[in-house]
């Protein structure tokens, strides 16, 4: 365990600078851009690129945050958002377009929408922080616009959705990558059969997707094939459930301008396992802005947007994206499933109506301040609960976003589908015995359970039955305990239950596939802590802050690491030897990965990326005995196991060669554990803005649970009163708090328990 000094150093020091700063999208900082051009009449260049569909970009310079990028492309973007009448226009903005590797952090193109629709300015950041809980999604926040010294307004800064998105979300970034577009001639204005098979030419499919990948066209014809003509082997090119969670989002929030309704406003990525994955894209128009069917040119009222049907195009032929995968008994339960876990988490509490008036108190000087808006300061604050006039002909109302949800969720779950009775799902538990893994799990009003499981995030989840033997994993027995064991012989697995009865669907953990149970059998030698982007933390003996690796013995003896391998590609695993050198009984060990064997000490033959990939440890049978695959990392952060040496890999403050500092008090205790508190977790970890914190107590006590931030300061007291026996569970809403660690203490009887959550937003 690090001393105390130690750990009292690294609080202070978290308190003495912006935690996560460097995140170009939080959405509590608002950036700032100033874009200048040699000509001066750069409006009307870039209008005239706009009139002859040209991607060409302008050139210019821009100074983002204070920093100067040379020679970048600058286009205007947008359908209806764009006008060559406006002051104020929506910019793409590529840094990279001259200078390679110019990027703002880990970004290269900024993509500025111009507010045209929102009277309330958060449509489009609320829709992707929503979004965010259950699927992969751009990251969104605001910034200030000057160009060649006029201030042109506050406009929302959106992700590209680009390589590094793929690399962040489905760790790799060259495969078949697509943007759903009407693009061609007379597609737009016509009803078109959204993701229909047009045949094996690809000229066929150009007018609805735009190729971003340099191939593929190829790989879609074939998914769409599949999807149409061989359904029951959709599964095999589709990622069914991420595909419904957008579904059952876009419906929900009415967002019209998608693929839902229009085939438009959305990517494609297939992934390594062949499957395509749908992205969301462009909500500035969701919360009912939108209000016009494409089979019905007249804009609905405010009570037909409410009552929306949720099932909207299930049966039309004219939409296979929707009734391809309702149609399917079991995904449409699962739809109802995804769509109520959605208005469960956001719209029964009104925590999505907190969460706007924080993002426009965030904004709310900057909204005023903005000289070319398109509607009043007034209009901005109604907006969030009223109906705003926007004029024209025939009129245009843009309704109030909690006029528009409060009803549809009251709608929606009064409808028959949404009331019946579904599965409950509880008691999940996982152990692992000779080479197997014995998932159980206690399930009422079911007929069928099932087990997702895989063994990391880049592998796709199989999915077996679990059968009613009545047997808890420690023994006890009790009626509708479902089980099964797994052959598995990797050192975790990641996993999810669903169960069905003839009415409804039921998910443990709630937004799976999404998130998921994990179980980690820690083996002798374990990947404890890596650091993938490291500029200030700890320098090698040469003075350099490079990437780095720590290994942990989780054994009483020492392993003499000859004959073992790292490597960061599955396809290479022996790609680096270590050398006859030993690590110690319950000690670690530090390999340097720069790409620079010549220097002193370890150092491998590959670096990490900081945009994500795979680090893998085989021994001398050349058989992976551990295995980390991540995504984006942040500056001056590890990923590193919690507990030590055994625990799931979260992000966390660096522990350079000692012991992760994962379970710790505020106030530098050790953790008591009693038999009177059992079990503390939250999920997600990391979370943005809501995390729900379960426990268990064996015997009715006080109990007292409160969050803290890294300086040891009260965040918020969650829990101050007698409970009883049994398992709790209570949300922690951060949304007025920023992105950072922070702790959660719970105190039951003489019990004192304390871990770490990562906020990120």
């Amino acid at each position: 365990m690090r001393r105390p000094t130690i750990i009292l150093q690294i609080l202070l020091l978290l308190c003495s600078i912006p935690v996560l700063s460097q995140d170009f999208y939080d959405i509590n900082t608002i950036n700032t851009i100033d874009i200048t051009f040699t000509s001066s009449n750069w409006d009307q260049l870039l209008d005239d690129l706009v009139t002859e569909g040209l991607e060409n970009r302008l050139m210019g310079t821009a100074v983002v945050n204070g920093v100067t990028f040379d020679s970048v492309g600058v286009r205007y973007k947008g359908n209806s958002t764009y006008s060559s009448t406006r002051t104020k226009n929506p910019f793409n903005i590529k840094l990279d377009y001259i200078i390679d590797n110019q990027e703002y952090g880990e970004y290269g193109t900024m993509k500025l929408a111009n507010v045209y629709n929102d009277p309330s300015f958060v449509r489009e950041t609320l829709s992707y922080e929503i979004a965010r809980r259950y699927m992969p999604a751009p990251k969104a926040n605001y910034i200030k616009v000057s160009v060649n010294g006029t201030y042109m307004g506050l406009y929302t800064s959106v992700q590209d959705v680009d390589k590094y998105f793929a690399k962040t979300h489905f760790y790799s970034k060259n495969n078949p990558f697509f943007k759903g577009d009407l693009a061609g001639g007379t597609a737009a204005m016509e009803v078109v059969d959204i993701w229909d098979y047009l045949g094996t030419d690809t000229l066929s499919y150009m007018d609805y997707y735009e190729l971003e990948s340099d191939e593929g066209w190829y790989e879609l014809i074939g998914f769409l094939d599949t999807l149409n003509n061989y359904n029951s082997e959709v599964e095999e090119v589709l990622n069914v459930d991420r595909h419904i969670w957008m579904l059952a989002f876009d419906n929900l929030l009415v967002n019209l301008d998608s693929p839902i309704n229009f085939g438009h406003n959305y990517y494609l990525y297939q992934d390594d396992n062949n499957r395509f994955n749908p992205i969301v894209w462009d909500f500035n128009e969701s919360f009912g802005v939108f209000s016009r069917l494409l089979i019905d040119p007249m804009p609905m009222t405010t009570t037909d947007l409410q009552q929306l049907d949720p099932f909207l195009n299930e049966s039309s032929s004219t939409y296979p994206i929707i009734s391809k995968i309702l149609s399917n008994d079991e995904y449409k339960k699962i739809y109802i499933a995804h769509m109520k876990t959605i208005i469960d988490d956001w719209f029964i509490d009104g925590t999505y109506e907190t969460r706007a008036n924080e993002i426009q108190a965030i904004i709310d000087t900057e909204v005023y301040n903005d000289p070319n808006k398109f509607y009043t300061y007034a209009n901005f604050v109604s907006n969030v609960t009223s109906t705003v006039n926007a004029g024209g002909f025939p009129p245009q109302e843009l309704v109030g976003i909690t006029q528009l949800m409060d009803s549809r969720a009251s709608y929606i779950n009064s409808l028959p589908d949404f009331i019946t009775t579904a599965p409950v799902i509880t008691e999940v538990d996982a152990v692992s015995s000779g080479g197997s893994v014995t998932i159980t799990a206690l399930v009422t009003n079911e007929t069928e359970v099932y087990v997702g499981y895989r063994s990391s995030e880049v592998d796709v989840f199989t999915k077996v039955a679990m059968y009613d033997d009545g047997v808890h994993n420690d023994g006890a027995t009790d009626d509708n305990v479902y089980g099964v064991s797994i052959p598995f012989s990797s050192t975790s697995m990641q996993y999810y239950i669903y169960s069905l009865n003839s009415d409804a669907a039921a998910l443990s953990p709630e937004r799976a596939e999404y998130e998921f149970h994990t179980f980690t059998s820690a083996g002798d030698l374990v990947i404890n802590e890596f650091m993938a982007k490291n500029e200030t933390t700890v320098f090698d003996q040469n003075g350099e802050y490079d990437d780095w690796i720590e290994l942990y013995n989780n054994t009483a003896s020492d392993i003499n690491l000859s004959g073992y391998y790292l490597s960061d590609n599955s396809d290479l695993p022996t790609k680096w030897a270590f050398p006859d050198t030993t690590i110690t009984a319950g000690g670690y060990f530090i390999i340097w990965a720069d790409e620079d064997e010549l220097q002193g000490g370890l150092h491998a033959n590959f670096k990490l990326s900081a945009s994500g990939e795979s680090i893998l440890l085989v021994n001398s049978e050349q058989k992976t005995v551990d295995e980390v695959l991540f995504g984006a990392q942040t500056v001056d952060y590890t990923t590193g196991r919690g507990p030590n040496g055994t625990g799931d890999f979260i992000l966390m403050e660096p522990t350079f060669n000692a012991e992760n500092l994962y379970v710790n008090s505020i106030n530098d205790q050790t953790e008591n554990l009693i038999d009177n508190c059992t079990l503390a977790q939250n999920y997600p970890n990391p979370f943005n803005p809501v995390t729900t914190i379960k426990f268990s107590i064996q015997k009715a006590d006080k109990v007292n649970l409160s969050v803290y931030n890294s300086c040891g300061q009260m965040v918020e007291k969650l829990i101050d009163s007698n409970l009883s026996q049994g398992n709790h569970s209570v949300k922690f809403n951060a949304s007025g708090v920023n992105s950072g660690i922070y702790y959660y203490r719970l105190e039951a009887g003489n019990t004192s328990l304390t871990k770490k959550m990562l906020l990120i937003k």
